[in-house]
């Protein structure tokens, strides 16, 4: 399996461009020296000769024998085959395996036939023993997921948002919703399982499963009457506006040790490192708030921040979606999220992806950016009309200078606008694209594509396929 990159900032402390990996699972072993912790999984390159940090060394490896053992799903793999696949002795395995095991993430999935000897034992990922919260915040809409360490859709929950609501309001019902999808999904205040079962096997992005394990656990009798594992269905009142019960939910922690943290996507542009907005398109005032750091403090738990398109560009690009592709959002606005080479493109601002606001005609209609004849003002403004042809062959012209400019394989579309009317966007897209070479155009179904890139934010790290990215740790 080849590697894949992503450039991802390493620290809070400036624009480090890091890499997302695969690993490449059952590869022979060779004597070497430990793989320094900044050497991507897969790459055989020997550690330096000093200053090796060893505990991000062994979370490393650690990383690197979850990875495989998440690969191998249900059926399991053992330990011979995860020294393979990792490069790192029988000894390391063992030792990795057992700290695993004790921590309740992996556990014996039976025995496998051997070519001579014992029957071998194989291992599997306990999925319930870890899960990540991703949260989309969209201008009229707030979505929520879990995912537990399989990938696997526990949970999800939608509501309407005004993003334009003060930010603390907007915080505040961000934090009562996510408690509440906790409190129906996850144990409150349990530690690692001993064993729960054995892990899902549908993959992030699949089809909804139906209720299970730890999702049909209620929190208390007040959450029992919820059906865990399904979606909700949006409340009445939209949170983050005044008068809304969520918007006065009191704060303060709630553990749930399980939980390794929240990525939070919303619409740029914003500061990836800081995790900070800066003056989103339509709404200002989000300028400069802390964010992450503020959703960090009133959950417990630790938050990342990224672009909407950037996290579902992440998620998509862990799925094997290619090397080079461009991620299209239309719904109440219009972005992109950029692969290149392997990599997931942020820039050194997190400013890439402004696709929207490229102009293509000067005396066009005024946008909220406050240019005029920007491709997100002539798409929006087309589907407003019903103009759906229209609105396909602005977006087409449009990916077709990002083809033509970055020489992309493949474009993907995505949002509720072009869910609305998938093949006739693709369609009319394409045609157009096509003109500047065979360049693949697809839609991405699924309302929760952004949602679920959000919480590989936190997975991703876990399992060696990203740095951990800046968060903020309300522990420290």
């Amino acid at each position: 399996m080849r590697p894949l990159k992503q450039r991802c900032c390493q620290s809070a402390s400036g624009a480090d461009n890091g890499r997302v990996t695969r690993p490449e699972p059952h590869v022979p072993r060779t004597p070497r020296t430990p793989r320094s912790p900044d050497v991507p999984p897969g790459d055989r390159r020997a550690a330096p000769a000093g200053g090796v940090n060893l505990p991000a060394l062994r979370s490393h490896n650690a990383a690197l024998v979850l990875d495989l053992l998440r690969g191998a799903g249900a059926a399991g793999i053992s330990r011979i085959e995860l020294a393979e696949g990792t490069g790192l002795t029988p000894q390391a395995v063992s030792k990795i395996v057992g700290r695993l095991r004790a921590e309740g993430m992996a556990a014996e999935a039976g025995r496998r036939a051997s070519t001579g000897g014992k029957p071998r034992t194989v291992l599997r990922l306990v999925p319930s023993a870890g899960y990540a919260v991703g949260l989309h915040l969209d201008r009229d809409e707030l979505t929520a997921v879990l995912l537990d360490l399989a990938g696997t859709r526990v949970a999800a929950h939608r509501a309407p948002l005004d993003l334009g609501a003060p930010a603390e309001e907007v915080v505040a019902a961000a934090a009562a919703r996510v408690e509440a999808l906790l409190a129906r999904a996850v144990p409150h205040g349990a530690g690692p399982p001993e064993d729960d079962g054995a892990p899902g096997t549908r993959p992030s992005g699949g089809p909804e499963p139906e209720p299970a394990g730890p999702a049909g656990r209620a929190a208390d009798a007040g959450a029992a009457s919820a059906r865990p594992g399904a979606e909700s269905a949006p409340g009445s009142a939209a949170p983050g506006t005044p008068g809304s019960a969520a918007a006065t939910s009191a704060p303060g922690p709630r553990p749930w040790p399980r939980v390794l943290g929240v990525g939070v996507a919303m619409p740029g542009p914003l500061d990836h490192a800081r995790g900070v907005p800066q003056r989103v398109t339509g709404h200002p005032h989000w300028d400069g708030y802390p964010l992450r750091d503020t959703l960090a403090d009133r959950l417990g738990l630790p938050v990342v921040l990224d672009k909407d398109t950037n996290a579902a560009a992440l998620g998509l690009a862990l799925r094997g979606s290619g090397e080079s592709f461009a991620y299209l959002h239309l719904g109440t606005g219009l972005g992109a999220g950029l692969v290149l080479g392997g990599a997931l493109h942020r820039g050194a601002r997190t400013g890439a992806g402004e696709f929207g606001h490229q102009v293509l005609r000067l005396d066009g209609p005024v946008c909220d950016c406050g240019e005029r004849g920007c491709v997100e003002a002539l798409c929006l403004a087309a589907v407003a009309r019903g103009d759906t042809a229209e609105a396909a062959r602005v977006l087409g012209t449009a990916a077709g200078n990002l083809v033509a400019l970055l020489d992309i394989d493949r474009v993907m579309l995505g949002g509720r606008v072009v869910e609305a009317a998938g093949e006739e966007f693709v369609r009319g897209a394409a045609e157009v694209v096509a003109r500047r070479g065979p360049v693949l155009v697809t839609s991405v179904p699924g309302a929760h594509t952004v949602a679920e890139g959000a919480a590989q934010l936190v997975l991703a790290p876990v399992f060696g396929r990203a740095p951990a990215a800046p968060a903020a740790d309300p522990a420290g």
